[in-house]
């Protein structure tokens, strides 16, 4: 039976990840925006594609949200995008009301469906989508820790010199300034990286990580990333609708793991049909643990100001 995938937010995130969807071949894409002609323009260039890149999947544009009925993976990109000089939590208070109404509206048309959310400040608004979906905690995912290890993984690359595909390495925590690039677990086709480069180097990649987004967002002044952050997410949206059961840092509801309850957190996942279907944990450092806490307790202060 063809999957059927719905991207909410037609802006450069939601098109490109319309556009690594359709890539991926995974089925039947659905772009949705309030702006009229705007998904209805990107999704017919997208489907357009179709006879050159030998996809046979249905690609359409919408402003209706019965139009998404019946998704296997409902995508949220919808929201304003940061500037310089902003930080992820000052997008919150504008961004919660947009998540709110989109996941009502999403589980409402889709209520089998697993729900990425991409939005900033992306803790926040998975929890704030949690909450107004009623959807059970498997079922709600963030995305963040893909993109934040995609970034570590290329830095450490170019640091070495090797193929960015060989780096194995995972950030942790909120996505934000208090992100846990582990230096620990990272390494080069199993050589730690800590054999490689002095503690120096990698103290400067673990600071750039931590600021990845904000780099982009200087450079581009009008807005943020989207290549990345829109292949990030249908990575894991193919790994649930494939049942691929690929290991990925995902911001997940914890009960427990880690020593942490009723909070979204990035942790390592394990991504299926289910959606997340357990959470790998493992012993942390001291140090770590502490780092991960500090991670906690911005996105408490962060769920509180969502008023939910």
């Amino acid at each position: 039976m063809r999957k059927k995938i719905t991207i909410i937010g037609a802006g450069n995130v939601g098109a490109t990840a319309a556009h690594w969807a359709v890539s991926k071949r995974l089925g039947d894409v659905v772009l949705l925006d309030v702006v009229e002609g705007i998904p209805q323009g990107k999704a017919l260039d997208l489907l357009q594609t179709g006879p050159v890149a030998g996809c046979p999947y249905r690609v359409s544009g919408t402003n209706d949200y019965a139009d998404t009925a019946g998704s296997d993976v409902v995508i949220l990109t919808a929201g304003l995008a940061r500037k310089p000089g902003m930080s992820r939590d000052d997008l919150l208070s504008k961004n919660v009301e947009i998540v709110r109404s989109c996941a009502e509206q999403a589980a409402r048309y889709s209520p089998e469906a697993v729900l990425i959310v991409v939005t900033n400040p992306i803790d926040a608004m998975v929890y704030t989508a949690f909450k107004v979906s009623g959807f059970p905690k498997n079922r709600v995912v963030g995305m963040a820790g893909v993109l934040d290890s995609a970034r570590y993984r290329t830095f450490l690359a170019e640091a070495l010199g090797v193929a960015p595909q060989d780096v194995n390495a995972l950030v942790m925590g909120i996505h934000g300034d208090n992100m846990l690039p582990l230096v620990r677990l990272a390494n080069v086709a199993g050589v730690p990286v800590t054999e490689l480069l002095d503690a120096e180097t990698l103290a400067a990649i673990v600071a750039r990580t931590q600021k990845g987004g904000i780099e982009i967002v200087n450079h581009l002044k009008t807005g943020s990333a989207f290549y990345t952050p829109g292949l990030a997410a249908v990575e894991m949206a193919e790994a649930i609708v494939t049942d691929a059961k690929r290991v990925l840092p995902c911001a997940a509801w914890l009960e427990g793991e880690f020593g942490i309850s009723g909070c979204f957190l990035g942790v390592p996942v394990v991504l299926g049909a289910g959606g997340v279907e357990r959470i790998v944990e493992f012993a942390l450092t001291e140090e770590e643990r502490a780092a991960l806490a500090e991670s906690e307790a911005a996105v408490r202060r962060q769920m509180a100001a969502t008023g939910l």
